[in-house]
C-alpha cells in the first residue's frame, strides 16, 4: 500500500481499535468512506480487506462490512453466586500465595476450597505482513519438554498491560512491535487459580536490539500462520496464553462471512 493507503488503513484501524463502531454494527459505506478520506474506491477496498483478513471487519453480504463480537445469546438470570465467609493464608512469597476460602455454594454446606493466586500477565501475538507470528522455542522444565511459545511475562505492579506487553516482547525477542491491541482477558485455571491473562495481538515490529534475557528467548523465529495448526496437532505450543491468541487469530481469519485477503 502507498502512503495515502496507509494512512487510510491506520486510520480505520484507530477508530475500531478505539471502539467508535459497536460489536455487531455496519461501518460506513464505501461510498461514504471514499468521500470522507478523500481515496478511491479500489484503494479502499485493498484497505477493507486487509482489515478483514486481521479480523478487525467481517464481510455480511456485498460491501457490506460489519465489526465483529455481537451475539445472541443472553446472559442466564436467577442464579446466585456462592457466598465467601472467609480466607486465610497458607503460604505466601513473591511469586505465588496459596490460600484456603471459606465458601457456601447456593443450597449446600460451607466448606474450604484451595486457592492459588498468581500475578497477572501479558501475552501478545505480533505479526507481520507475510502473516507469520513471532514465537520462540522454549524449554520448559516442569512439562520437561521443547515448544513454541509466545512473548510474555507479569505486570509490574501500577504497570499499564499494555505497557507491560510492550516490554515483554522487546525484552524477550529485541523487536518492538508498531501497534498493539488488547484482545481478551480471561482466567486459564478458573477452579483453583487466580491468575489473570491479557491477552494483545501486535501488528508490524522492527529490531531494535537483542534479547535482554537470552536463557527466556531461546531461539526467536517468525513461524507462518500456516503452520500453526500443525504445531498444535504436534503438541508443540506451550502455555494457555499462546493458545488464546493463536487461536483468537485463527478465529476471526476464519469467521463465517470473512474472506481473507492478502
Amino acid at each position: 500500500m502507498g502512503p495515502k493507503t496507509t494512512k487510510v488503513y491506520e486510520t480505520l484501524r484507530a477508530r475500531l481499535a478505539a471502539g467508535e463502531y459497536a460489536p455487531g454494527d455496519k461501518i460506513p459505506s464505501e461510498r461514504t468512506l471514499v468521500e470522507e478520506l478523500g481515496i478511491g474506491r479500489t484503494a479502499l477496498r485493498q484497505v477493507l480487506a486487509r482489515l478483514v483478513s486481521e479480523g478487525m471487519l467481517e464481510v455480511r453480504g456485498r460491501s457490506s462490512y460489519t465489526v465483529p463480537g455481537a451475539v445472541s445469546v443472553a446472559r442466564p438470570t436467577g442464579l446466585d453466586p456462592w457466598r465467601i465467609h472467609g480466607e486465610r493464608d497458607l503460604y505466601d512469597n513473591r511469586w505465588v500465595k496459596l490460600q484456603l476460602w471459606d465458601v457456601e455454594p447456593p443450597g449446600m454446606e460451607s466448606f474450604e476450597h484451595h486457592v492459588v493466586k498468581l500475578h497477572q500477565v501479558a501475552v501478545t501475538a505480533v505479526l507481520d505482513d507475510q502473516d507469520r507470528v513471532l514465537m520462540m522455542w522454549r524449554y520448559r522444565f516442569v512439562p520437561k519438554q521443547f515448544g513454541w511459545e509466545l512473548p510474555g511475562g507479569i505486570i509490574d505492579p501500577g504497570e499499564e498491560p499494555a505497557d507491560a506487553a510492550m516490554r515483554e516482547v522487546v525484552e524477550e525477542t529485541g523487536w518492538r512491535p508498531k501497534s498493539l491491541e488488547h484482545v481478551v482477558s480471561y482466567q486459564p485455571m478458573v477452579g483453583m487459580v487466580d491468575s489473570p491473562h491479557e491477552i494483545f495481538v501486535g501488528h508490524g515490529a522492527e529490531r531494535v536490539g537483542e534479547p535482554a534475557d537470552l536463557e527466556e528467548a531461546g531461539h526467536i523465529e517468525w513461524v507462518p500462520l500456516a503452520d500453526i495448526p500443525g504445531l498444535m496437532a504436534r503438541g508443540e505450543l506451550m502455555g494457555s496464553g499462546t493458545l488464546v491468541a493463536l487461536l483468537h487469530i485463527l478465529a476471526s481469519r476464519r469467521a463465517p462471512g470473512v474472506t481473507t485477503a492478502r
